[in-house]
């Protein structure tokens, strides 16, 4: 076969389709999104699944460039899709004699729950309601569906107010005097479906559409069109999806939970998402749609339920939950329905989890011998390692809970209480921590929930969405919470006799429920109390898990994982991390001491070399005091030392009184000194005298710090400790530059060991931070022993503009406009700043065959771009302390995906 259409039935053989797809350099998740794929894999196994086709990404891709319209021969396909389903099923669709009635659904290559646009009952008018009723003698049902299609349709494919609808199903039910849904009549329902038509021609313009071809390709063409919608941007920005996949559109006979009593729907993990424990975990609710589950509508009832009231299909359940594991080697998050007793799988997916729940359940299958090690460490979003060392409540002052509800995604946060996403955004802007409480969460609450500390709603279910996505996030979740009484017209909520109004602060615990006023004071993880030495590792089996991790993880890489560090603090905590040594230690942070900042300040503004060396001799005791703290912090292992980079005016006060009192410490006027500071200014600055143009135009502030490194080294060593400094020169563009500053430090590092009688290993060597050098760094290292590429900076040059200034003016209207993906300073730029890091790194090689080559930029701690520093063939990458552990897992994921 060949992949010369757009729509694959479920049924088709999935192993010709994927062989078909890998010819052309795709998996089958790039083509029909996770969940076609998955519903065809499902089907294939033979597991109960609902039949149905999907309509593929590109399809996506090439309605939304071609304006909004529909590719050639697409309609043409979806209706030969849809008469092949018909034969498969022995129903018809749109017709009153056993209608077939569908779902359409998105389906990206990456799960994005709730963001996407969905409509179920698809196919439903009045003669197919006659002919449900007929055939199922369930008038009340029937209205139901039609009622929840009309709702739907004009809401997903008409941008009508989902309220209005609501407000006509609430008015029948005060009419009839009922409080639940459930409990609406029949009567009730065909009411509300005469008034939501009204309501859609009236708000729409047009009368509702009853022929069920224009329904689906209507509903086929909002549900491309969702890809765009503001929140499925802000999810892809979040979480760092190209915009450039689109979703596959799935098309699904339905099946329906809402039938009877016999009749029901559920969401469910195969495993705890929270904990990780083996255990089925979710919500389920008979005489239901999935819809109520899902977004909170009804309060669900446990998933054991099911197993009391419906023994036998919760063992049919349990079977295939088991099968899928196996199969997938994940714990998988399954959607289903039981028709009048009869179980369908409606899809599956992996399964959003915590950081907790993540490690635990990657070192259970270990220990199952589901997965293997090299597995395992592809099972755990890199990002989420920071949960693991975020705090939690200190259980001796947390205080008493004024309600305890549903603990939904784990987690200590206290913050001040909004009522919107729009004020957890806002506020959150202006450096505020915000607690966002809700009766329930909405994809349209995306920015504020990314925005927030933590997250509260008085309805919904460990499934809901604000418990998905809560967990994604690693945001403290509690729902539930059925006990507030909450008003966004007064904005305050009420428990009991207590009222917290807007600005409050409250705090929650996502681990417990409970919900507390005020601000609630915090203790570190238990990782990071076992690596400070406060608390024993076998009092702690999160440590065992993460640190198991962290083995499999090294035993996978080959990348090197290194630390940015300016303390020696900072290197310890590095090295506790699992940090291979410091990638970049910035000198300048170093001359901002009270004592220091003067001598330095003394020898820019002196008029002699004498002064200069006056002020460096004062200056370089602190120096050697500082490299010693850090060369002795990682005794064994390299250190990077970058020699001074910024621009010497940087260093000198702009206001007079710090300016008077420069002038009264040299014997200088304030006038001279303010003529000094007026020299010194540049106008670009970041392209101006500094780097290694500062060492070749004031050699002795290069000579100082090198100095001050080898007698640091040299003391060590005569304490039987084995420094290993290595000595950086700054934003070089030239052999030239090179050339001098490695000859400088060479013969100093030379005079010192000399007069220490003492030998140190040492290397020299540069930073590649400018166009240029990448294109000349041949030449560059024919006297260099090493290169760390400078990311942040040779981002800023390549593309020309600053990072301080491109966030808040233009960058949004980039990613809004699809001129990026995300900010280049997060995720580095393959195309462009990618070329040029290859280039250098081809060039380096090709002139020193054995030169040391990192990064030590922001992207050092970025999975993506770690990724990418993998598949260019670094030696290794350099990030913050925090971030170490990330390193290590990103570049074992990297190995393990390109192994091949």
């Amino acid at each position: 076969m060949a992949l010369d259409k757009h729509v694959f039935l479920f049924n088709e053989n999935v192993k010709e389709v994927e062989a078909e797809v890998e010819a052309e350099g795709r998996g089958l998740r790039d083509l029909l999104g996770g969940k076609g794929a998955n519903l065809m894999r499902m089907t294939n196994s033979g597991i109960p699944v609902p039949p149905g086709f999907t309509i593929d990404t590109d399809s996506c891709i090439e309605y939304i460039e071609a304006g909004n319209e529909l590719p050639d021969g697409l309609a043409e396909e979806i209706d030969e899709a849809m008469t092949s389903l018909e034969d498969e099923v022995d129903k018809k669709f749109g017709s009153k004699d056993n209608p077939l009635l569908v779902s359409v659904r998105s389906g990206a290559k990456f799960s994005m729950p709730g963001m996407m646009d969905t409509v179920l009952n698809l196919g439903m008018n009045d003669e197919v309601a006659a002919g449900m009723v007929e055939l199922t003698g369930d008038e009340r049902f029937v209205w139901d569906a039609y009622r929840r299609f009309i709702m739907m349709f004009a809401d997903v494919v008409k941008g009508a107010d989902r309220e209005l609808f609501e407000e006509a199903l609430s008015e029948v039910k005060e009419d009839e005097g009922v409080t639940e849904d459930v409990d609406v009549s029949a009567e009730g329902l065909k009411q509300v479906v005469e008034m939501e038509k009204e309501i859609y021609e009236r708000e729409v313009g047009v009368p509702f559409p009853t022929e069920p071809r224009q329904q689906l390709l209507e509903a086929v063409e909002a549900v491309f069109r969702s890809w765009d919608i503001p929140r499925a941007v802000a999810y892809r920005e979040i979480h760092g999806i190209s915009h450039s996949l689109g979703t596959a559109v799935n098309v699904q006979m339905m099946v329906f939970g809402n039938l009877a009593e016999d009749s029901g729907t559920g969401v469910a993990f195969t495993r705890n998402p929270a904990t990780g424990a083996k255990e089925i975990y979710g919500d389920f609710l008979f005489n239901a749609q999935g819809e109520d589950v899902v977004a909170g509508i009804r309060t669900p009832l446990s998933i054991s339920e099911l197993e009391r009231e419906m023994p036998e299909i919760y063992e049919q359940f349990l079977e295939i939950c088991e099968n899928l594991e196996q199969f997938y080697h994940e714990m998988q998050d399954v959607e289903f329905t039981i028709e009048q007793g009869k179980l369908w799988m409606l899809q599956t997916r992996d399964g959003k989890r915590t950081a907790h729940a993540a490690i635990k359940i990657a070192n259970d299958m270990v220990d199952e011998g589901l997965v293997t090690e090299r597995e395992a460490v592809t099972m755990m979003d890199p990002s989420q390692l920071d949960q693991l060392l975020h705090p939690q409540f200190d259980p001796d002052t947390k205080p008493e809970a004024i309600t305890v509800a549903v603990d939904a995604s784990p987690g200590a946060a206290s913050g001040q209480v909004v009522f919107t996403s729009e004020e957890a955004d806002a506020w959150a802007k202006e450096g505020k921590q915000v607690i966002l409480v809700r009766h329930e969460t909405s994809p349209e609450d995306i920015r504020g929930m990314a925005a927030s500390e933590g997250i509260l709603t008085t309805t919904g279910g460990k499934t809901s969405h604000a418990a998905i996505v809560g967990r994604q996030m690693g945001t403290p979740c509690v729902v539930g919470a059925g006990s507030i009484d909450l008003s966004y017209e007064k904005k305050q909520f009420s428990v009991g006799d207590v009222t917290v109004h807007e600005g409050d602060w409250i705090s929650i615990d996502g681990n417990t429920g409970e919900v507390m006023l005020g601000e609630v004071e915090t203790m570190p993880s238990d990782v990071l109390l076992v690596l400070e030495g406060e608390l024993d590792e076998s009092e702690s089996e999160l440590y065992g898990m993460f640190q198991n991790m962290m083995l499999w993880a090294d035993r996978a890489r080959t990348l090197g994982v290194l630390t940015n560090a300016d303390t020696p603090e900072d290197a310890e905590t590095a090295r506790k991390l699992g940090a291979e040594g410091i990638g970049l230690t910035r000198t300048e942070h170093m001359f901002f001491g009270e004592d220091r900042l003067l001598n330095f300040q003394k020898m820019i503004v002196a008029d002699d070399e004498a002064a200069q060396r006056k002020a460096l001799d004062a200056l370089l005791p602190y120096q050697r005091e500082d490299f010693e703290g850090i060369l002795r912090a990682m005794n064994g292992l390299p250190v990077i030392i970058r020699l001074l980079d910024p621009p010497l005016h940087e260093f000198l006060p702009k206001n007079e009184a710090d300016q008077r009192t420069i002038a009264e410490e040299t014997g200088k006027t304030l006038d001279e000194i303010q003529d000094m500071v007026a020299r010194l200014h540049e106008m670009n600055p970041m392209l101006g005298h500094r780097g290694c143009r500062l060492g070749i135009t004031d050699p002795l502030v290069s000579e100082m710090q090198v100095r001050a490194i080898f007698e640091a080294a040299c003391s060590l060593k005569k304490e039987g400790l084995d420094p290993k400094p290595e000595v950086m020169i700054p934003l070089v563009s030239t052999e030239g530059e090179t050339q001098i500053l490695t000859e400088l430090a060479e013969r100093v590092a030379q005079e010192v060991m000399a007069a220490e009688k003492v030998e140190v290993d040492y290397m020299i060597g540069t930073m590649i931070e400018l166009p240029r050098a990448c294109l000349v760094a041949d030449e560059i290292a024919q006297h260099a022993q090493f290169f760390s590429f400078g990311t942040n900076d040779l981002t800023q040059t390549t593309f020309g503009f600053s990072r301080d200034d491109i966030e808040g003016k233009f960058l949004p209207q980039y990613i809004e406009q699809r001129i990026f993906d995300g900010s280049p300073f997060a995720v580095i730029d393959e195309d462009g700043v990618g070329a040029l890091v290859e280039m250098g790194v081809k060039k380096g090689r090709e002139a020193r065959s054995d030169i040391e080559i990192g990064i030590c930029g922001e992207h050092g701690g970025d999975p993506r771009s770690i990724d990418f520093c993998h598949r260019v063939g670094l030696d290794y990458v350099s990030c913050s302390p925090l971030r170490v552990p990330i390193a290590r897992l990103s570049a074992a994921q990297s190995a393990v995906n390109h192994a091949e």
